[in-house]
């Protein structure tokens, strides 16, 4: 099997199968070993130096909290049994020394692996709950079942369910041979360009939408599409399918706005630093990876000094 992506992994038993069980629940809620991943703001709880996922006892919830409707059972890590917890507060609460909330993107590479794919989950469950506290069909205040990855509308004549959501999105290294195509955004740092991506539409394939995204950002008509790996990205809820294509064009036409700027970059621009590459964390620098350590030679990962992802304990 091939390297996982960062995120990704069995780092935990997700219990799916008991999730209709109240027992499972009310066991884990009464477990003095059982603990529970803050989330404020979209940011998790993140200790130490080197850094380490903050898994703080559940007998920290306030008792008003401690409840189904609050707490999200995300299954059993290391013997312990975890619960997700929003931090419903305006201001940024009261930690202990040495702990600070973090955007997981800027941490998750220097995380162990297992942890960093906790928080990720973590995370990706408190937006999806916070997005969804009234029904989309009827707007009835909604309330969590089956650990808190459902939730049910409470109109007697709805009742309709939600469940959590991910939204599918591909992400391609386009490629002639001797160059990759790739695209930059007006919001990143200067110099960085990334591999094309965007979001599957309904009634598409993902290669469909592999060749779409491609010509719509870039002009560029591609073949050869092939999937390489996926990645669960929770910013908030994408699952991010990465492919690999070759391009049948070379003259760049952007035709939306999506992208400020794409370009044909060869290994020997690669190497010279030109451009900026994406964070090691992401499955774009893998698909660069991919296609760059293809060619022989050093390999980009030590040639831009990304560090390895931690072993998993």
């Amino acid at each position: 099997m091939q390297q996982r992506n960062p995120l990704a992994g069995p780092y935990l038993d997700r219990g799916a199968h008991l999730r209709d069980d109240p027992a499972w629940f009310a066991n884990a809620l009464s477990d003095p070993r059982s603990g529970y991943l803050p989330v404020w703001n979209s940011r998790n709880l993140i200790a130490g130096d080197p850094p380490r996922a903050a898994l703080l006892e559940l007998s920290a919830v306030p008792d008003e909290r401690r409840n189904a409707n609050d707490l999200i059972l995300l299954g059993r890590f290391n013997d312990r049994d975890v619960f997700a917890y929003e931090v419903d507060s305006a201001e940024a609460p009261q930690v202990a020394p040495g702990a600070r909330f973090e955007d997981l993107r800027m941490v998750a590479a220097l995380l162990p692996a297992d942890e960093a794919g906790l928080l990720g989950y973590a995370r990706g469950m408190i937006a999806w709950r916070a997005r969804h506290r009234f029904c989309g069909t009827c707007g009835a205040t909604t309330r969590a079942a089956k650990g808190g990855h459902v939730l049910i509308c409470t109109n007697p004549v709805c009742k309709h369910e939600q469940f959590p959501r991910t939204d599918p999105a591909i992400i391609v290294l386009v490629s002639d041979g001797d160059r990759a195509l790739l695209g930059r955004q007006a919001s990143w740092p200067a110099g960085r360009y990334s591999t094309i991506a965007g979001f599957v539409e309904p009634g598409e394939s993902l290669e469909d939408a592999v060749a779409r995204e491609v010509f719509e950002e870039t002009g560029i008509e591609v073949d050869q599409i092939e999937y390489h790996s996926s990645q669960p990205w929770p910013f908030p809820s994408s699952l991010m399918l990465g492919f690999t294509a070759h391009a049948l064009t070379t003259q760049i036409q952007r035709r939306d706005d999506e992208l400020e700027d794409a370009q044909w970059f060869t290994r020997a621009d690669l190497a010279s630093g030109r451009p900026l590459v994406p964070p090691g964390v992401s499955i774009s620098f893998r698909l660069i990876e991919h296609w760059f350590d293809a060619g022989g030679g050093p390999k980009l990962r030590d040639i831009h000094k990304v560090a390895s992802w931690p072993a998993t304990r």
